[in-house]
């Protein structure tokens, strides 16, 4: 991102008590996630203004905040995210909550991975609000237990899996070609073939020589065979159309992140009895994550006592518990009670719980690498989906080929 460090201004003056929040929140679930917060703040004397943005995996917000900045109307709250957090921070944007973080002993509270996530050179540069486990396979409970399924743990069984559902007349997985969704399914399978270590060469390091890995051309081979378990053709549609399509029991299964599972409760579709979920097979062991955070933009000091008291908030206990119900996703927090959890959430938080060796962060939610890079790479893999005549060969020729072009850019940054 190219833009001056000259500090930012609102251009609509506000209470010193109002705080602009800029989400892409706008599910039905995410909204009532959203509330709760705002709730939370109006109990301590802050109003929410929101600013939510439609557009999965935050793609409109970012372009939305980007402007904004430009024209130097920056919303006081920005809910930011992975490795775009450090990039705004560079730019001397965002407001430091150091005193936050040590009045309220974040350092010991949090998982050593989400401390490393909100500091930028020694200082804490968000608030997080809870982590989303993206290697998450839902699987529909009537419809496995008519036909006397087990939930999948390995490639076999699924491939088995989706066979029988498909001999029963039955659409096993409920998928979009929407670029974001089809690059989420695609790290699943790259997690399941090299587990996080393989996962972290191919898209933090970005290293050649891991995209001609046999287990890259495994998992293209994986992805297209995993699309004649879906609609044909598979059409592009938001996630929420996705998760509608598997609640109203026309799909079996869904492997995407468990933000969804807090949008099939809201709608009815209650966890551990209509349906339930477990670990994207191959990957039991692994946690592919994505932690949700909020960043304060220095636009106006006037409103730093409101923006340090919604960052305290968020990180709360209280909080951590009401909002990750809500939200799908799981706490921050290593004191937090998975007995108060349900099966899925419980089996997120234990699995990150593990440490860095089971975790890796997500390419498509921003937590791997910068956004233009993780778009480079979505449009590779997404090219290969939707289109048959590219063979894997070819795609990991175009994905060495810009890995060696990110290097020299690289080399060239002052």
């Amino acid at each position: 991102m190219a833009f001056c460090t000259a500090k930012i201004h609102a251009a609509t003056p506000q209470s010193d008590s109002t705080l602009q929040v800029l989400h892409w929140w706008t599910s039905a679930s995410e909204r009532k996630a959203a509330s709760l917060l705002a709730a939370r703040m109006a109990d301590e004397g802050i109003t929410w203004r929101d600013a939510g943005i439609p557009g999965g995996a935050g793609i409109g917000a970012g372009k939305v905040l980007k402007s904004r900045v430009l024209a130097n109307d920056a919303p006081e709250v920005t809910q930011i995210i992975g490795v775009s957090i450090r990039e705004w921070a560079d730019l001397g944007f965002l407001l430091e909550l150091d005193k936050v973080a040590a009045a309220n002993k974040w350092n010991t509270s949090f998982f050593p991975t989400i401390q490393n996530l909100i500091q930028h050179r020694k200082h804490v540069v968000a608030a997080p609000l809870g982590i989303h486990r993206i290697n998450t396979l839902f699987y529909n409970k009537k419809i496995f237990s008519t036909l006397k399924l087990s939930p999948p743990e390995n490639w076999d069984e699924l491939v088995m899996v989706a066979a029988k559902l498909k001999a029963a007349g039955l659409i096993p997985l409920a998928q979009s070609s929407e670029p974001w969704q089809v690059a989420t399914l695609f790290e699943n399978l790259i997690l399941a073939e090299g587990g996080p270590e393989y996962h972290r060469e191919l898209f933090v390091r970005q290293n050649a020589q891991a995209v001609m890995d046999k287990r890259f051309s495994h998992a293209l081979e994986r992805l297209r065979q995993m699309k004649s378990w879906m609609n044909n053709p598979v059409d592009e549609r938001p996630w929420t159309e996705v998760v509608r399509q598997f609640s109203k029991n026309e799909a079996a299964m869904m492997i995407t992140g468990d933000w969804v599972k807090g949008e099939l409760n809201d709608g009815g579709f209650v966890t551990d009895e209509a349906f339930s979920c477990t670990a994207m097979p191959g990957t039991g062991k692994y946690h592919l994550y994505s932690v949700d955070t909020f960043s304060m933009f220095t636009n106006d000091y006037s409103r730093i006592a409101a923006q340090e008291k919604l960052a305290r908030l968020v990180a709360t206990p209280a909080v951590q518990v009401d909002y990750n119900a809500v939200k799908g996703s799981v706490s921050v927090r290593r004191d937090a009670d998975p007995a108060r959890m349900d099966s899925c959430a419980r089996a997120s938080w234990n699995a990150f719980a593990q440490g860095a060796t089971t975790q890796a962060p997500s390419l498509v939610h921003r937590m791997a690498t910068d956004e233009t890079s993780k778009d480079a790479i979505i449009a590779v893999i997404h090219r290969y989906f939707i289109d048959a005549t590219v063979s894997p060969s070819d795609t990991q020729a175009r994905l060495v080929a810009m890995y060696k072009t990110f290097g020299n850019n690289k080399k060239q940054t002052p």
